[in-house]
């Protein structure tokens, strides 16, 4: 019963546009792309902004200019935010696994599992980094009272994070809450096939209250907002799939 009205949740969102997220704000591509459903492809899941090269510079400025403040904000205070979007991820589990599995075709069963997964992994890395005290952690000194040693890991900068459309929220979620947490920001590219997933998960990070430039969101075809993100010099990680 809850998962029905999940799908009537879900399908009230059928068709509608969908823009970018760059620094905080709502940005429109050059022209759109359509996403219908593999399992009836008269539905229309949506149309979504078709990012540029230009939208992807963009992006990655504002994620260089927001991650020093990110990276400063005590872990702490961060993995609060993460926390949150999980719970929204958890609160939205009917409609967000609805408009999945009329996305991407996925049963019902594996729809819900890999929404509830995506919350689960963000949860995951949370305790993690907190048992680890955010990986900074005091070492022995031999005995010299007057030597202090630290063992300190530190964000790398700006990650991109490109996710495949057979796990569409999942391998977006588990590197980008990742790299979140541990200070870096963000622009996430998901796959075409399934940008209404992406542009899910984005909703639970804005309502979960990240700041303008920590996560942003670009979609649009390989050959222009990947081959940016690829080639990007102010890009200092890539996730892609699962992989780095």
């Amino acid at each position: 019963a809850l998962y029905d009205d999940g799908i009537e949740k879900a399908r009230a969102r059928l068709g509608a546009y969908h823009q970018n997220w760059v620094d905080g704000k709502g940005r429109d591509g050059e022209g759109t792309f359509e996403v219908r459903s593999p399992i009836d492809s008269e539905i229309v899941v949506g149309t979504f902004a078709r990012g540029t090269r230009q939208d992807v510079r963009d992006a990655v400025a504002a994620a260089r200019v927001a991650q020093p403040a990110w990276r400063h904000t005590p872990w702490r205070d961060r993995l609060a935010v993460l926390r949150k979007a999980a719970d929204l991820i958890s609160e939205r589990q009917m409609e967000y696994a609805a408009l999945m599995a009329i996305e991407v075709g996925k049963t019902r069963l594996e729809a819900l599992g890999e929404v509830e997964e995506s919350a689960d992994l963000i949860r995951y890395y949370a305790d993690v980094y907190e048992h680890n005290s955010g990986y900074d952690h005091p070492m022995d000194n031999l005995g010299d009272p007057t030597v202090h040693t630290r063992s300190v890991l530190r964000p790398f900068g700006v990650f991109a994070v490109i996710s495949p459309f057979n796990f569409p929220m999942a391998l977006a979620a588990g590197p980008s809450s990742a790299a979140l947490m541990a200070g870096n920001t963000v622009v996430f590219k998901p796959a075409t096939a399934s940008a209404m997933s992406g542009v899910a998960l984005a909703e639970a990070y804005r309502d979960a209250g990240f700041p303008a430039g920590v996560f942003n969101l670009v979609m649009g075809p390989g050959p222009t907002v990947g081959q940016e993100l690829q080639e990007h010099p102010g890009i200092d990680g890539i996730v892609f799939t699962g992989s780095y």
